[in-house]
C-alpha cells in the first residue's frame, strides 16, 4: 500500500488531462445505467480494498463539517458546538467549517477513527463514487483519484466500462 500511495499522485496528474476529457464527455451524455454501474464498481473495489490500511484521505485532507455534523459530534463530546468549533474547526476561503490541521485530529496511529460512529457526512461518503449522478461531480472526483487508491482504481474501471 506504501507503494502505491507514494505513486497516486504522480499517476493522478498522469491521468489527469484524460479524467478532465472523459468526466467531460460524461458530463454532457451520461449513460442511463451510470448510478448502477458506479455502485457495482464502488462495491466491487472496497471489497478488495481495506481503507485502515492506507487513511490517505485522513492523514491530507480535511472533510467539510456542516451543522449537523457539529451538533451529532458536539453532542458525542458532551460539549457545546461553539466550544467544539472553537477546539477543532475553523472557517475556510468559502465559509466552510473544516479542521484546524490535518492529520485529522481524531485519526489514531492505527489508522481508526475515533470518532468513527459519528463522524462527518464528507467521511461517511468518502470517495463519493458510488453517490447517486455521479457525473456532477467530476471536479470533486479529479481530486479524490489522487487521495484515494480506490477512487483511482474506480476511475480507471469506469473508463474502460463507459463511452
Amino acid at each position: 500500500m506504501q507503494e502505491l500511495l507514494q505513486n497516486l499522485q504522480v499517476m493522478a496528474k498522469d491521468k489527469h488531462k484524460e479524467n478532465k476529457l472523459f468526466f467531460a464527455k460524461l458530463k454532457k451524455k451520461p449513460p442511463k445505467n451510470l448510478d448502477y454501474v458506479m455502485q457495482k464498481l464502488h462495491t466491487s473495489e472496497f471489497e478488495k480494498t481495506d481503507c485502515l490500511t492506507c487513511a490517505n484521505c485522513c492523514k491530507t485532507t480535511g472533510p467539510l463539517f456542516t451543522d449537523k455534523d457539529i451538533e451529532r459530534i458536539s453532542k458525542y463530546f458532551k460539549m457545546k458546538p461553539s466550544v467544539f468549533i472553537e477546539n477543532y474547526l475553523h472557517l475556510d476561503e468559502e465559509n466552510d467549517y473544516v479542521l484546524q490541521s490535518v492529520p485529522c485530529t481524531f485519526l489514531g496511529a492505527d489508522n481508526y477513527c475515533s470518532i468513527y460512529e459519528v463522524r462527518p457526512k464528507a467521511c461517511r461518503e468518502f470517495p463519493h463514487t458510488d453517490r447517486k449522478k455521479f457525473q456532477q461531480i467530476e471536479h470533486l472526483t479529479l481530486k479524490n483519484v489522487a487521495i484515494c487508491p480506490a477512487a483511482y482504481n474506480i476511475v480507471e474501471e469506469m473508463k474502460k466500462r463507459i463511452l
